[in-house]
């Protein structure tokens, strides 16, 4: 097991490209510099000593030392003891909606982005308890299985873009279905799923999957995104707004909260209805009816004791250091008048 003790240093890595942009820049203006001195065989023959393939070599071993520096100060460790225990918990289930109407800015920044972040908040506040995810649109996926390994639940909910399922719609039902097929259903309780959607364009028989679900001791609690009024559906590319969506009549497309239906499901699901805002996420009211479920014992494997690994990189940066401190920039004349003197010979 990997982790990295200061992993907010790897933001540092982000200058390695601008170092390589600038140093073949700045070569380039060398050159076109040399190049205006007149011909390029005589304005060599007149500064013999100068290299241009050591001043690379040189860069290169910087760069390797400036990265094994940065890896180094971040400080990653190796877990070196894994130990089982029990735990006692709750296996919570995000069913979070990916359809384009999920780009919708109803909620700042996005609908979409929305959700991720009041996720995010959540998994911050887990303890015990097992979380997974599943991505739908017309069509559900897995993101994420059941687990405790909360800082890859966060890395997995990064990921998570309207791109990511090919087939566009509203497939809760199936979503309800495969989350009802990734829990352990015969041993303990205290299951439950969170489904956060707009409820637009449902496509299957949503609030049947909802009460086969509750007839099985687990919770569908709804969080809706988005409200009723409406907003048009942003169209991106490289990144950037460039209009909205229009139906074939050439008229904006609105997509709408389906309070009625989200209320509907998590009536049939037996569990709780909160239409989300700007200001609230509605996972306070639903993590309060979380917490009354009766928690079930599971084995857990984790980490104890991790050993420092800096001293590594650091040693690597020095070394290249010295290789970068000892390569001059000049050529060795005597080397060179020799090869020629072979050559002539």
């Amino acid at each position: 097991m990997l982790r990295f003790e200061h992993i907010a240093f790897l933001w540092s890595l982000a200058a390695v490209p601008l170092m390589v942009i600038l140093f073949f820049v700045v070569r380039r203006w060398k050159r076109k510099a040399l190049a205006s001195l007149g011909n390029r065989a005589t304005v060599l023959k007149m500064i013999p000593e100068v290299s241009f393939t050591r001043p690379g070599l040189k860069f290169l071993f910087f760069l390797l030392a400036y990265i094994s520096v940065v890896i180094g100060v971040a400080n990653p460790q190796i877990g070196t003891k894994v130990e089982e225990g029990k735990r006692m918990g709750s296996d919570l289930m995000i069913l979070l909606d990916v359809s384009n109407s999920m780009l919708a800015g109803d909620l700042a920044p996005n609908r979409l982005e929305n959700a991720k972040r009041a996720v995010s908040q959540l998994i911050d506040n887990l303890h015990n308890d097992r979380i997974g995810i599943i991505i739908f649109a017309g069509e559900a996926y897995v993101q994420l299985p059941i687990t405790t390994d909360y800082s890859a639940a966060k890395l997995f909910l990064n990921n998570i873009t309207t791109d990511i399922v090919p087939t566009q719609g509203t497939a809760i039902g199936a979503a309800i279905d495969m989350g009802m097929k990734s829990f352990d259903l015969v041993n303990g309780s205290g299951r439950a799923m969170i489904l956060m959607t707009d409820g637009e364009n449902h496509e299957d028989d949503a609030v049947g999957s909802a009460r086969r679900a509750a007839e099985k001791d687990v919770a569908i609690h709804v969080i809706g995104l988005g409200s009723p009024e409406g907003s048009p559906v942003p169209i991106y590319s490289n990144g950037s707004p460039v209009g909205f969506r229009k139906d074939e009549k050439g008229q904006t497309v609105v997509t709408k909260l389906n309070e009625p239906m989200c209320k509907e499901i998590s009536a049939a699901g037996g569990g709780v209805y909160v239409r989300a805002s700007n200001a609230n996420s509605g996972l306070g009211l639903i993590m309060d009816q979380v917490a009354k479920m009766e928690k079930k014992t599971y084995n857990s494997k984790m980490f104890k004791n991790y050993e420092d690994r800096f001293q590594f990189f650091l040693a690597f940066a020095v070394l290249m250091l010295v290789l970068e401190f000892f390569i001059s920039n000049r050529r060795n004349l005597r080397l060179s008048e020799l090869n020629l003197f072979e050559v002539k010979k």
